[in-house]
């Protein structure tokens, strides 16, 4: 079985990272709530470390959230990260308390001690940048343990129990502000627990497949393919475990960018062979959308209409046991709210709306232990061009959401041809992959013009690109005015309808990437 950290969550905003840095080194592990693993889920997962997280509560509160004792008794090294190195402390018998000298932000730690959690990463007596967090600090030390660490602000910033391997950081090494904290984290897992660090996707490819089969036997599998990154990644997987048991239903919305219909059915259809029913539903689309400008009526008409057709298309395949959709990681990991237990469940996140419950079909979501980023690696591994696997994101209500007002054909069509102008130009610069997600809106504004010796007056098109790593907070790419005003004078001069390009130069927050 391939080596597992357990990282137990204490409601921390930056849990995620943690997995990934740790996944990046080669290491695999899994992130859960720390109240939703008693002592026999914990034996179960057999981990060879477990990391206990940060998070918002402070460990001097009544009631305040704590490791359960097992993970100090079962002879794995432990790390603890901001409170989860305050709660640590506290359980094995030192003292948190409150302190006035808070540290947020970029902080110095100076290394005051030898310890494998450094070697060949940080020396002693040097300074180095890190990512701190806290009000409360460590003012007593548990029975074993020693400063390796301190900062202004935190005395005991680093804390080591080298004889049962316990280690606590004040900062938080998984952010990129602290920039050795990679380094630091792979050394606990690797040097310290003893992880080989073989996890790669040709290993999930394989694990996966397996799994496939065992779960789906000699069953049908159904798939909505959207043609973004996840459900064909998902799909090509399936299809290596299974073959001609899986059929994969295109829903075409009407809603997608230039050529991208056409190039889901040759690619599925055509090169790899695989089962694909592909239904134009665009004229039902658009008709339902007809006259409607809320962006939420919207989501739901293109959601609700989106089911419909699907159920139509799985009945008339029939003999579906399964339904297949490309949930990632991000969907499935529960948060954790102040008060110490999970603040949702685990959100809903069905690709294919409430399908499952109402077809009465069991799921096979092969995709939801990765990240992102780890699917386009799948992606690559399964040997999907690079023009798909690389793709920026795409919102499932398609180009409904960027035609802010009523969506009809014709600015659908205008949208396409401005779109595609664009990212062609942003490849043509090799600027695509340095950018999360470039598009292009079609505002519902009128402007006056001038073209040749007449007067115009035509659409407003908006551009947006972003830079991000996650999604959850962007900013604007900073493209040469060059750059933009060649953009805008090739779709002023090839799309007839617009007349003005503006530039979306709005960060998240306090905008939206998405403009509905």
């Amino acid at each position: 079985m391939t080596d597992r950290i357990l990282i137990l969550d204490f409601g921390s905003q930056v849990t995620q990272l943690i997995a990934r840095r740790l996944r990046e080194a080669g290491v695999y592990c899994e992130i859960h709530p720390f109240n939703r693993m008693d002592d026999r889920a914990i034996r179960a997962f057999e981990p060879k470390a477990v990391i206990l997280s940060g998070g918002p509560a402070s460990v001097s509160d009544m009631g305040s959230p704590a490791a359960p004792d097992l993970v100090f008794n079962l002879g794995v090294p432990v790390l603890g990260i901001c409170y989860g190195q305050q709660t640590m402390c506290a359980q094995l018998g030192g003292t948190v308390e409150h302190s006035d000298h808070r540290e947020f932000g970029r902080a110095d730690v100076e290394v005051s001690g030898t310890s494998p959690l450094f070697d060949g990463v940080w020396r002693p007596g040097g300074h180095y940048q890190v990512w701190m967090s806290h009000g409360d600090r460590v003012t007593k030390l548990p029975p074993g343990f020693r400063v390796v660490g301190t900062s202004p602000g935190a005395p005991f910033a680093v804390l080591a129990d080298e004889k049962r391997r316990f280690y606590g950081v004040m900062f938080h090494p998984e952010v990129a502000h602290t920039p050795d904290g990679g380094k630091l984290l792979n050394r606990f897992a690797k040097a310290i627990a003893g992880c080989k660090g073989d996890w790669t996707m040709a290993a999930f490819r394989q694990q996966s497949i397996a799994a496939i089969r065992e779960q789906v036997g000699k069953g049908r599998v159904i798939c909505g393919l959207s043609g973004g990154v996840d459900s064909s990644v998902a799909a090509v997987l399936i299809h290596e475990a299974i073959g001609d048991q899986l059929t994969c239903i295109f829903v075409d919305h009407g809603l997608l960018r230039e050529g991208e219909s056409k190039e889901v059915v040759d690619l599925f259809r055509g090169h790899y062979n695989i089962p694909l029913v592909h239904r134009d539903a665009s004229g039902l689309f658009l008709e339902r959308l007809a006259g409607v400008d809320d962006p939420e009526k919207k989501r739901k008409i293109i959601g609700a209409t989106f089911i419909d057709v699907f159920d139509q298309e799985a009945h008339k395949i029939g003999g579906a046991q399964f339904l297949a959709q490309g949930t990632l990681y991000p969907d499935v990991i529960e948060s954790v709210s102040f008060a110490g237990g999970p603040s949702v469940t685990i959100k809903s996140h069905h690709n294919v709306g409430g399908l499952p419950e109402r077809m009465k079909l069991k799921l096979v979501e092969p995709l939801r232990e990765l990240f992102k980023d780890e699917v386009r690696a799948l992606g690559r591994e399964l040997g999907l061009p690079e023009s798909l696997v690389g793709r920026h994101p795409f919102p499932g209500p398609g180009l409904a959401i960027r035609v802010p007002g009523p969506v009809d054909r014709t600015k659908l069509d205008l949208l396409r041809r401005a779109d595609a102008i664009y990212l062609d130009e942003i490849r043509k610069a090799g600027l695509y992959d340095k950018i999360w997600q470039a598009f292009a809106v079609l505002l519902p504004v009128r402007s006056v013009g001038v073209m040749g010796d007449g007067r115009t007056y035509d659409n407003v098109l908006a551009l947006r690109a972003v830079t991000s790593t996650d999604g959850m907070t962007a900013d604007s790419y900073p493209f040469p005015h060059e750059f933009l005003a060649r953009v805008a004078t090739r779709i002023i001069n090839q799309v007839r309808g617009v007349n003005r390009v503006v530039y979306d130069v709005t960060s998240k927050p306090p905008g939206t990437i998405e403009w509905e």
